[in-house]
């Protein structure tokens, strides 16, 4: 298990466990017609492909196309520090609010058969007072990076804005240890991490709807804002209204989390981090950008954050103007992130956004990155795609 200096802002899911089995579905276009027929398909069922494609060589793939059914999810922003939507669940549908994170795989909410206090003060699932809710009568336990759940899987329909995910593994908590659940403004998690992520016997909501052809086309995007109601989940489809520039795509590099190469990590020109390469994931559930501790030191120092009593990292207030831009080299791109996305202000106060994990090599590109730049998670070509926020 990963530790991390607690902090009540700062939030980390990402799941320590491994199923044995990888249940990567197969990743197709689909843009639905009738009846759930692709229009790729429909046309080369009457011979008219060849035609198309010639005539509109982009029509099918191409990320404004008008042929998409765009389906948002608006998210709230709690003070900076989590993000999160409304789903329903069962017949008649059950209101709960959870954080759609990409560091995880599984759904689960709080029932009524959980007696901590994190589900007392939270929505709980009724699962007799559904009509389509099926007990599969298997364990779910899951370990985050802050936080863990104990509880059991069921079956049942999940709406999610407009796509009714039907048959949807759910996972229901017994138990919530701890107090990071309990002061969370979210009921539960809606994990969009790859299959292989997934504890056994759970499906993921995302590979669900593709199997269901219930999005447009097999991939989702994210808007974070800053201070405000504008972010949004985007299932299916590229909004490209909310970034500037083009897009530009990383392979993923291990079907697990969305983890991808970073090539370095400098500040005016000098490397400061993850010299000769690393690994990182993007990471919609944690609130920080997250490195293993010696580089983050580096970091901290180069941009003159100094560590107070309780291990946390202040930044003076009155030299944000001059304070440095960090600078991730992801894909032979750069993504500068500026004194502005870094840190945090609150009362007078600021404080750095980075947070370090001890040895732990991994990077995670937290809220603090997504915030700056729009994120496209595909599981067609599996890669993301980053392109600069507005």
């Amino acid at each position: 298990m990963r530790t991390i200096q607690e902090d009540p802002c700062f939030i980390l899911l990402l799941p320590f466990y491994y199923s044995q089995t990888s249940r990567i579905l197969p990743c197709l276009l689909r843009i639905p017609l009738h009846k759930g027929k692709s229009l790729r398909k429909a046309l080369k069922e009457h011979g008219l492909l060849d035609d198309f494609l010639k005539t509109h060589p982009y029509d099918i793939t191409k990320k404004y196309s008008s042929l998409e059914k765009l389906v948002n999810e608006p998210l709230t922003n709690y003070l900076d520090c989590q993000y999160f939507g409304k789903i329903y669940i069962g017949t008649p549908p059950q209101e709960f609010t959870v954080v759609f994170d990409t560091g995880s795989s599984d759904l689960w909410v709080p029932s009524i058969y959980c007696k901590s206090y994190a589900c007392q003060i939270h929505r709980r699932f009724d699962p007799s007072k559904s009509s389509t809710f099926q007990n599969l009568n298997k364990p779910l336990s899951i370990q985050y990076g802050t936080g863990s759940m104990q509880g059991f899987l069921g079956l049942d329909t999940v709406r999610v804005s407009s796509i009714v995910d039907t048959q949807q593994t759910v996972g229901l908590s017994t138990k919530e240890p701890g107090n990071v659940f309990t002061y969370s403004e979210f009921d539960g998690i809606l994990g969009l991490a790859y299959p292989s992520l997934a504890s056994p016997y759970s499906v993921p909501v995302f590979d669900n709807m593709m199997e269901q052809h219930l999005v447009a086309k097999d991939l989702f995007s994210v808007y974070l804002d800053r201070n405000g109601p504008g972010s949004m989940l985007t299932l299916g489809a590229i909004d490209p209204s909310y970034y500037t520039g083009s897009l530009h795509w990383v392979p993923v590099t291990v079907q697990e989390y969305w983890q991808f190469t970073v090539d370095r990590v400098t500040v005016n020109g000098v490397v400061v981090a993850c010299d000769g390469g690393c690994q990182a994931i993007l990471d919609t559930g944690t609130s920080m950008l997250v490195g293993p501790s010696s580089d983050i030191i580096n970091i901290q120092t180069a941009i003159g954050a100094t560590q107070d009593q309780y291990g946390q990292y202040d930044i003076n207030c009155g030299q944000l103007s001059s304070m440095p831009t960090v600078v991730f080299e992801i894909n032979g791109r750069k993504y500068p992130l500026p004194p502005s996305a870094y840190t945090s202000q609150d009362l007078g106060f600021c404080a750095s956004g980075f947070q370090g994990q001890g040895d732990d090599p991994l990077w995670i590109l937290g809220d603090v990155f997504i915030r700056e730049y729009y994120s496209v998670f595909d599981r067609v070509n599996n890669r993301v795609g980053l392109a600069k926020a507005i």
